[in-house]
């Protein structure tokens, strides 16, 4: 069995339930799809949760703004609370982050964070993106959309695992997925939000940042 997480955001009250549950099922196989940095204030904490967890990393778009000291071309909200983890991470986790590629194959799964064509910054919505392209691989995962879905043919499985740290469904519980014999399955989780809300208003962000944790939605939305 096979546990697959992306999207943390540095939320870490989101990924300690999530190691719980792995802990519960005693996975042991871990893979992690990128954007352990952005949007919520533990970003440290996070990293170095994953780091016990799983070398089987790829990074993420966010990932990448930190290591390259870029910006998000898409959302100022984004560069905002970057900003703030850009002036708390370590160096040593910095560091870490660089040692990782954007695309691998782990335990004979084609890894992206976001897709095929662009690994670290192209959505996969929906199963549309497969048409008229030939699979990598027989078994294929993805995250950076923050919305899960599972699409199969006879040629390949593919699964886009959701968000942990900030799922932008409408349902807020923290999502990640199960590789088991072959399937995928999407487990969905409750945690305290309210927590990683407070620590967020305590840092310094007004409710506009996370707010959005109560709905499963992205920052900004209603």
């Amino acid at each position: 069995m096979i546990e697959i997480i992306s999207d943390i955001h540095g939320n870490l009250e989101a990924l300690l339930t999530v190691v719980e549950e792995i802990k519960k099922r005693n996975i042991n196989k871990i893979i992690c799809l990128g954007d352990i940095c952005g949007y919520y204030p533990n970003v440290n904490e996070c990293i170095n949760i994953v780091r016990d967890l799983t070398d089987k990393i790829v990074i993420g778009n966010h990932d990448y703004y930190i290591i390259n000291n870029s910006q998000c071309p898409r959302s100022n909200s984004a560069n905002r609370c970057l900003a703030y983890q850009r002036n708390v991470l370590k160096e040593e986790n910095i560091s870490w982050l660089k040692s990782f590629p954007t695309n691998a194959v782990y335990y004979g799964i084609n890894c992206v964070h976001g897709s095929w064509n662009n690994n670290i910054d192209e959505y996969i919505t929906s199963e549309e993106y497969f048409d008229n392209k030939e699979p990598v691989g027989e078994y294929m995962v993805s995250g950076h959309s923050h919305k899960t879905f599972i699409y199969k043919t006879k040629d390949f499985s593919y699964c886009n695992v959701g968000s942990v740290g900030q799922p932008r469904d409408g349902d807020y519980r923290a999502s990640f997925a199960i590789f088991n014999d072959g399937e995928f399955e999407i487990i969905r989780l409750d945690y305290d939000y309210k927590k990683t809300q407070e620590e967020m208003k305590k840092v310094g962000f007004d409710e506009y940042f996370y707010k959005n944790l109560e709905f499963g939605l992205p920052i900004g939305a209603k």
